[in-house]
C-alpha cells in the first residue's frame, strides 16, 4: 500500500508542477518580450512533460521486469534532455532541431541492444517512433503557429 501511495503522490505532484512551470515561464516571457511566440512555444514544454511522464510511469509499472524498466527509465531520462539541447548554439544544433539530440540518445540504446542482444527490444520499437511522431507534430505546430493551437495556448495563458 505504501508504494502505491508514494507513486500516486509523486505523479500527482510532478504533473501539476511541471505544467504550472511551463505556463508561468510562457507568461513571463510574453510579459517581458523575451521571446516572440512564447504562446506558440508552450506546446514544447507541455509535450516534454508528457514525453517524460509516460515512459517513467510505465517504468514504475514494469519495475519487476528489468528489461522493460531500465529501457523506459533511459527513455524518460533522454526526454529530459530536450531543454538542454535547445540551448546549444545554432552552429552545433540548428534551431528547432533540439529533439534530434533526444532521438540520438535513445538510438544509442537501440544500438546497444543490437550489439549485445542482436535484436531491438520492443520498448524501443514502440517508444522511438512515438517520440519522433510526437516531436514532428510539436515542432510543426509551434513553427507554423497553427490556429487551433494558438487559440488553445492563449486560453491556457489567460
Amino acid at each position: 500500500m505504501t508504494s502505491r501511495v508514494g507513486v500516486f503522490s509523486m505523479f500527482s505532484f510532478i504533473l501539476p508542477v511541471d505544467v504550472a512551470t511551463a505556463v508561468a515561464m510562457a507568461r513571463f516571457n510574453m510579459l517581458h518580450q523575451r521571446s516572440p511566440g512564447s504562446d506558440a512555444f508552450l506546446i514544447v514544454p507541455l509535450f516534454d512533460v508528457t514525453a517524460f511522464i509516460i515512459p517513467f510511469a510505465l517504468a514504475i509499472y514494469w519495475r519487476a521486469k528489468p528489461e522493460f524498466h531500465r529501457r523506459l527509465v533511459l527513455i524518460a531520462t533522454c526526454a529530459l534532455t530536450a531543454a538542454g539541447f535547445g540551448r546549444f548554439p545554432n552552429f552545433l544544433m540548428p534551431e528547432n532541431m533540439f529533439y534530434a539530440g533526444v532521438d540520438v540518445l535513445i538510438f544509442l540504446g537501440v544500438v546497444r541492444d543490437l550489439i549485445v542482444n542482436r535484436r531491438i527490444h520492443p520498448v524501443y520499437l514502440c517508444a522511438l517512433p512515438a517520440f519522433i511522431l510526437g516531436q514532428i507534430f510539436v515542432v510543426y505546430t509551434y513553427t507554423h503557429t497553427s490556429p487551433w493551437w494558438m487559440a488553445t495556448a492563449r486560453a491556457i495563458l489567460r
